[in-house]
């Protein structure tokens, strides 16, 4: 039988967003260095790592209140970032939470006539500061 395994995709977050992540899935699952626990060449992971099981959980919160989160966004903040300062995130969730999420990306990102880097930096801190005690 094989294991159940999460795919591991990126999202652009600017800075402040990326440590606040950090931060939060460090007190989650212990997670040190969110830059390299997903290396950028693995494409899937099994389920069962302490770090993909957080990010597959934050991913089905995300989804589950996307629309929330899109409310509370603060777009305008975020279009303010410089294009040269997102930096990428591998994150890993569920194959189909991975799609409903990029699905819902796309179409703020349509809706707001913005890039996905906007979009992704926006609905994540909207998502952190509503789910986590992390400032960001």
């Amino acid at each position: 039988m094989t294991a159940a395994r999460y795919k591991v995709f990126g999202v652009y977050v600017s800075e402040p967003v990326f440590d606040a992540l950090e931060e939060y899935l460090y007190e989650e699952a212990g997670v040190l260095e969110l830059e390299e626990y997903f290396a950028a060449s693995t494409d899937s992971i099994s389920e069962g790592d302490p770090g993909a099981d957080a990010t597959d959980a934050l991913v089905a919160d995300l989804v589950e209140s996307f629309a929330d989160c899109y409310d509370a966004a603060a777009f305008d903040s975020a279009r303010s970032v410089d294009p040269d300062a997102f930096a990428l995130v591998q994150l890993a969730a569920e194959p189909t939470r991975v799609s409903a999420l990029r699905e819902r990306f796309q179409a703020a990102g349509t809706i707001q006539e913005t890039d996905l880097r906007t979009v992704q930096t926006a609905i994540l801190e909207a998502y952190l500061i509503e789910e986590s005690s992390i400032a960001v």
